[in-house]
Parts: structure tokens; sequence; C-alpha cells
């Protein structure tokens, strides 16, 4: 098969490589869309250990079974493979257990290729009203999902009446926006650098956004709900200053240090400050019910290019050249 392979930091080749096979419970899924993750792009700087070259990254994906009685099928992917005894999926909450494996990371190779084996469990069935295209963007959804509704459970007020502000407006923060949104809030801000991304978001989606450090950024003491898309000094610093008493931060990025946090505010103001990572099966569930029945938005914030191409379209991220929030690779 082909397939587009880490291979030292900074590159990647598109090449051969050999045809999965599938081991006990597994199927095998042709990838018909995959997305590029922000721990994609950690991986191909050298950032992420977990995913030492050279190594088939990608894990946001969609296709179709090969072979077997469900062969043709329609399905996207959950890449968290979870054993179903541990006692982290017993208590609900397998996205923490401490065996867990990911597409992407050793010992299963990713999805930035034709052809994917995974557990059978982690297959969702979509209809064929789903664009194959969106149901690859049911993962990066989930793990939004998951952060929203996080602190919603933290909040003491209803949603409907939350001041939420999003701190990134890549494919983390702006579909954390959309679930928003979805969820009841009326009130969402957008921060994001990026001009060409934020012309996407407000054109796009109809969302406020503002660059951050400028006038158009949330006043101090006024916001009830900051989820932190990105994860770096600026943004948990700038999430503990516009962050009401009494309010909620969910910190999302993965970017590495602490530096930021005003650990006396929080103390002082009792500021609720919690992590999420990834997503529940129910998460996951949701989310795809949601995209199949065409709930969160127009969904126009990303764009396609061949796998063969997946090279340039890193160096495009890295550059901050593309307007999308999310680039959908094509096997």
């Amino acid at each position: 098969m082909k397939a587009l392979v880490y291979t030292a930091p900074h590159s990647l080749a598109f090449r051969d490589e050999p045809d999965p096979v599938p081991e006990a419970g597994e199927v095998i899924v042709r990838v018909e869309a995959v997305g590029i993750c922000g721990s994609d792009m950690h991986a191909y700087h050298g950032h992420d250990a977990r995913r030492p070259a050279p190594l088939i990254l990608g894990h946001e994906a969609a296709g179709r079974i090969v072979g077997g009685p469900r062969d043709g099928q329609r399905v996207t992917i959950n890449p968290l493979v979870i054993d179903p005894a541990c006692p982290s999926a017993i208590a609900g909450r397998p996205h923490l257990s401490p065996s867990r494996q990911i597409l992407s990371m050793p010992p299963r190779p990713g999805a930035f290729a034709e052809f994917v084996r995974i557990p059978e469990r982690n297959v969702v069935a979509i209809p064929d009203s789903l664009p194959i295209e969106h149901a690859a963007l049911a993962e990066p959804i989930a793990v939004s999902w998951h952060a929203v509704w996080l602190g919603a459970q933290k909040l003491q007020q209803p949603f409907a009446t939350a001041r939420v502000a999003i701190l990134g407006g890549g494919a983390i923060g702006l579909a954390a926006a959309l679930v928003s949104r979805l969820f009841g809030a009326a009130d969402i801000r957008i921060g994001e650098p990026n001009p060409l991304r934020r012309q996407t978001i407000a054109s796009g989606e109809g969302f406020a956004v503002y660059e951050p450090g400028t006038d158009g950024e949330p006043a101090e003491n006024s916001i009830d709900l900051v989820i932190d898309a990105v994860g770096a000094r600026s943004s948990r610093a700038a999430a503990c200053a516009m962050v009401r008493p009494g309010g909620v931060i969910v910190h999302a990025g993965l970017l590495p240090g602490h530096e930021g946090l005003d650990i006396r505010k929080i103390t002082l103001q009792e500021i609720t400050l919690t992590g999420t990572y990834c997503y529940t099966p129910v998460d996951f569930a949701h989310t795809v019910a949601a995209l199949s029945d065409r709930r969160l938005g127009g969904l126009g914030w990303f764009e396609e290019r061949p796998l063969s191409a997946g090279a340039a379209a890193f160096e495009a991220i890295d550059a901050g050249t593309t307007p999308a929030a999310k680039i959908v690779l094509r096997p």
C-alpha cells in the first residue's frame, strides 16, 4: 500500500509500505479521508517521544471495511484502543487507561495510508448521507465535545447563560465553539492570532472572533468558561485574566510547560482548572450522531488534499498559509 511515513523531524515520505494484517477481533479499513492533527504536527517537529520515526502517523480517519461480514460498510474510526477489562474502562473513563493504545503510536501504525487495522469494536457505522470527509472530523470534534461537556459539568449555572471564550481557532477550538453552541450557549468568542483563520471562522460559522492581545479580547473577570485549546504561556495567562471569580478553565492544549497560570487568582477566586484528554466512547457516539444529523454547522472550515501531497500540507500548516482549521488528506 501507499503511505505517508514520518521518517525524521520535518521529513515525510510518500512510499510503499506492507499492507496491514488484522489480528483476532480486528478489521481492515480502506482509508478514504484522514485529518492532520496537532499531535501529528508535534511528532513531525520531533517533539513527541511517543511517536519515533519511522512511523505512519494519522488517527482521524474514516473509510470502508474491507473483507469479512461487514465488507464495504462505511465507518469512522475511534482510534483509542482500550482493553475493555481495564479498571478505567469499567469505571466509564477508558480514555484514561494507563494501557491505552492509539493509532499512530507504536505498536499501532496510523492512518496516513491506504489501509489501517483496528479492533472491530473501534469502528462506528455511519449513514450514506454523511460525507466521508465529515466523518473523518468525528475524532477531533469528539475531543472538543468532551472538553465542553467537562466544563459544563463544573459550571454552577445553566450552560445557556454562560459566557464562553475559546482560545485557539484550529479544529479543536472551532469545534469547541460549535459544540458550545449546540449545548445552548449564545455568548461565544474565539481568540485566534492567524488572520486567515479569523476570516474563516467569522465568515463560515458566524462566531465572534478576535486577535489575542488586542482591544477585542474579553475583559478581565468577564468569562464564565474558558477553553484553552492552545496551552501556551500566553493563552494560559489570558485564560486566568479573563475568567470570572468562581469560573472554569478547561485546559485542552498540549504544548509543553506550565507557565502563565495565575495560581494566586485560581486560589483566592476559587477558579476551577481542569485538564481534558480525548473522549469516552459515549462522547464519540454523540459526536457521530450530531454529525449525521447535521447539527454542527456547515463544516466548511477544512480543506482537502491528496495523501500524496501530505508533506506539502504539513509545510503549509507550519507556515500558517492555509485559512483552514483542518486539512483532510484523501488517499
